[in-house]
Parts: structure tokens; C-alpha cells; sequence
């Protein structure tokens, strides 16, 4: 991505890459929510990402890549996916980013860690998110109706994140998980009840490194 552009432009530049077209104010929250996490970063060990710049890449232009794949999931399903569990979600990633960019979605944000929750419910009320929501709770006793989509970005190996949320699912529901280079050995290690139904390479714009998503479901009976 060429040196000289300035945040906005290289937000503009990245997404539209990965197809989508965000409009000024979408981009203008998505970059409010990475001033947010620096500023709370300072106090707060919200993400090992410090540098404002790398956050667009690292964490804003690497959570958008889900969005595409997460709409087309959800116009195909009747009746359309509606409900999302971003589990781990430490940040806010991809939550707060799925809650920015797909407005019809209803996003819960869960960690099992205080002051990130705290955090998330502050960019819900800053960046006036009504489909965001914070849960402090370890996923497996979370408390809600099910989820047409559980999501995480990095939380566990695919085994432990079927494991640990399975009960989070509604009828119908699927698992999304963002990985790395690792989806394809970790997939052995699912158990028999589990379908992987799709192992879907992402390429984020400037990342230099390998991403997918895994699509899951438990398997029929």
C-alpha cells in the first residue's frame, strides 16, 4: 500500500480491495474505534499492537475481511442470520467491526476479561452502536438465546472453540473462526459431530501473512 496516503485513505484503499465500498461516515467510525483503542491502550493492555498505523492493518483492515464472507453467509440464510457471538473478543475484534459495517447484525462481545468489556461497552456508547453489546462472562456460562453466527479471532484452537461454545449455537447456527496457517492441521482434531464446511482463504491487504476463515456446524445426526 503506497507510503503516502494518509489513514483515512488507507482504510478506503484496503477495504475497498477486499470489495467492500464503506461509506465517509463508515469509515470515520472505524477510524474513531482505532483512536479509541489507542487511547484506552495507554492504561489498559487492550492489544500488543501499538502503532497507529499498523492497527489498520493488524486489526481494522484483518477483521474486515470477514464482512464480505459474513454477508453472503447471511443473505442466503431464510430466515437471514441475524444474532453474532464474538467470543474472546478482548478489543472488540472483529465484533466492533462487524457491528460497524453490518448495521442489520446484533453483535455480542464476550470476554472473560473486565476491562475489556468495560472498553467495548464505552465504543457502543460512543460510537453510538445500538447492535453492539458487552458481556463480562466466561462463553461457557453465558446466559442468551442462541447464535445464528459464533465467531473469534484467535481465541483457541478449533476443537476448544467448538467445545467451549457449542451450547452458544441456535438451531441452524454455524461457527466462523479467523485463523492462521494452522486451520487445516487443527481441523483433525475436531470431533466426529463437528463439519467443517469450508476452509475459506482471506487475503487482507497488507498483512503479508496467511488468514482463513473456518466454517463449521455440528454435524447431522
Amino acid at each position: 500500500m503506497p507510503p503516502e496516503l494518509d489513514d483515512r485513505q488507507r482504510l478506503a484503499v484496503g477495504a475497498a480491495a477486499l470489495g467492500l465500498s464503506l461509506d465517509d461516515a463508515t469509515l470515520d467510525r472505524l477510524l474513531a474505534y482505532r483512536d479509541l483503542l489507542l487511547r484506552w491502550n495507554q492504561v489498559y493492555n487492550l492489544t500488543a499492537v501499538r502503532d497507529p498505523a499498523q492497527m489498520i492493518t493488524q486489526h481494522l483492515l484483518d477483521s474486515l475481511a470477514a464482512v464480505g464472507p459474513l454477508r453472503r453467509h447471511c443473505a442466503a440464510q431464510t430466515p437471514r442470520a441475524l444474532r453474532v457471538l464474538d467470543v474472546g473478543s478482548g478489543g472488540g475484534l472483529p465484533g466492533v467491526v462487524l457491528a460497524l459495517t453490518c448495521p442489520e447484525l446484533t453483535v455480542v462481545c464476550v470476554d472473560t476479561v473486565a476491562k475489556k468489556a468495560m472498553f467495548l461497552r464505552q465504543v457502543a456508547a460512543e460510537l453510538k452502536l445500538p447492535n453492539l453489546q458487552s458481556r463480562h462472562a466466561r462463553v461457557e456460562s453465558l446466559q442468551e438465546p442462541g447464535f445464528d453466527v459464533v465467531t473469534s479471532r484467535a481465541f483457541a484452537s478449533l476443537a476448544d472453540f467448538v467445545a467451549l461454545t457449542r451450547e452458544r449455537l441456535a438451531p441452524g447456527g454455524v461457527w466462523m473462526a479467523m485463523k492462521g496457517p494452522g486451520a487445516e492441521a487443527e481441523r483433525a482434531a475436531l470431533p466426529p459431530d463437528c463439519e467443517v464446511t469450508a476452509i475459506e482463504p482471506l487475503d487482507v491487504p497488507g498483512l503479508g501473512a496467511q488468514r482463513c476463515l473456518a466454517w463449521m456446524r455440528p454435524a447431522a445426526a
